[in-house]
């Protein structure tokens, strides 16, 4: 739901009720992920998408139903359309599970602050049950960046404990995840289905070098979502001027900005200085941190170099079987836009578990789902 939380906030404040349909299970070749949502108001107005237009009609009249009539939250499930020009389905071959439900402003103001959280840019998680008893169906609570809960009972129940702990662990690591709690008395004697909606500050890049290339990696960078800093130690080359699409342009020696820089499982490191005195010390330290992805740019020669280098810095191989490099995808690419893209291409690839091979001549489902919450 956090993909139209702009619209949603202001719905909320005008205490305006409306209907939020959210995909809760993807399987086979879907377009959108778990947690997309689409919402209508009361006037009829609808924002957000839950198939990229497969099944939007259809999901539509079902929010006004349950919008009017007050319905409990309602499931729907979505499968392959055939050749008739009048079914409801999707092409892709996939299906969507979605659930529909009725959200009364007056009865939620913590997903109205949680929704204002959001629109602040501060770090939110909503978990939502999907899956349950009925009288607990359609319910959220909301988890903060300082790790405080919301709409939680005065007695602080046993599953409502367990989903936040769960909450705050996706919260931390900045994914939207669906688990399951319950099933058992020291929970709840009822199994839950429950999906977290996360708002995390953005993934970093980290760029070192500020070369041509390091201005059309940070422009990239940047469209994908990433806080991008550019750190080089040459105060000539190093300047905001140079790199407009940087979040931060850095002055100091590479490794030693690196030492004291937060990184977590979603930062990538991308070392374009092919320059020894900066990139082995730099590599060392990157190559040891639990960062997502690191790359270093050189021919296959600067690479072979590299690599004795690292070895004699004493740089053991399961840290070297870490390194990308030469950095990116083979795209046949020449300028510093057509190798940023290259770049990107392989980060992307790298987050989602893709194989970089051209779709042509692959095989499986074209919408690869992250095997980790």
């Amino acid at each position: 739901m956090l993909n139209i939380a702009d619209t949603l906030r202001d719905w909320c404040r005008a205490v305006r009720p409306f209907a939020l349909a959210t995909v809760v299970q993807v399987s086979g070749s879907a377009p959108l992920p778990a947690g997309t949502a689409m919402a209508v108001d009361t006037d009829g107005n609808a924002v957000g998408s839950v198939s990229g237009g497969c099944v939007e009609s259809s999901v539509y009249e079902l929010c006004r139903q349950v919008l009017e009539s007050g319905e409990p939250p309602a499931r729907a499930r979505f499968g392959y359309s055939d050749d008739d020009a009048f079914a409801v389905g999707l092409t892709c071959g996939g299906e969507l599970d979605i659930l529909v439900q009725r959200i009364a402003p007056m009865d939620t103001p913590h997903l109205t602050a949680a929704l204002g959280e959001v629109a602040a840019g501060r770090p939110t998680a909503v978990a939502h049950i999907i899956d349950g008893p009925e009288e607990l169906l359609g319910r959220t609570m909301c988890v903060t960046g300082d790790g405080s809960l919301h709409d939680a009972t005065a007695d602080g129940e046993d599953w409502e404990r367990a989903v936040a702990a769960q909450a705050r662990a996706l919260l931390r690591a900045g994914r939207t995840g669906r688990f399951e709690v319950g099933g058992d008395p020291a929970t709840c004697l009822e199994r839950l289905s429950v999906l977290v909606h996360t708002h995390a500050s953005g993934p970093r890049m980290l760029i070192f070098g500020a070369v041509d290339f390091a201005g059309a990696l940070s422009e990239t960078g940047r469209f994908l979502g990433y806080r991008v800093t550019v750190c080089d130690a040459r105060p000539v080359f190093a300047t905001p001027t140079r790199f407009p699409y940087a979040d931060e342009v850095v002055t100091d020696w590479p490794h030693r900005y690196l030492a004291a820089a937060e990184v977590d499982a979603r930062t990538a490191v991308c070392v374009l200085t092919h320059d020894a005195k900066f990139d082995i010390p730099l590599l060392r330290l990157a190559l040891s941190l639990p960062v997502g992805y690191v790359g270093a740019m050189g021919s296959r020669r600067t690479h072979t170099h590299r690599l004795e280098r690292l070895r004699e810095a004493g740089v053991p191989q399961e840290h070297l079987a870490r390194l990308r490099s030469p950095i990116g995808l083979d795209l046949g690419a020449h300028t510093a836009q057509e190798t940023a893209i290259s770049i990107a291409a392989e980060i992307v690839a790298q987050v989602n578990e893709g194989s970089g091979t051209s779709l042509t001549w692959s095989t499986g489902p074209i919408h690869r789902r992250r095997t980790s919450a």
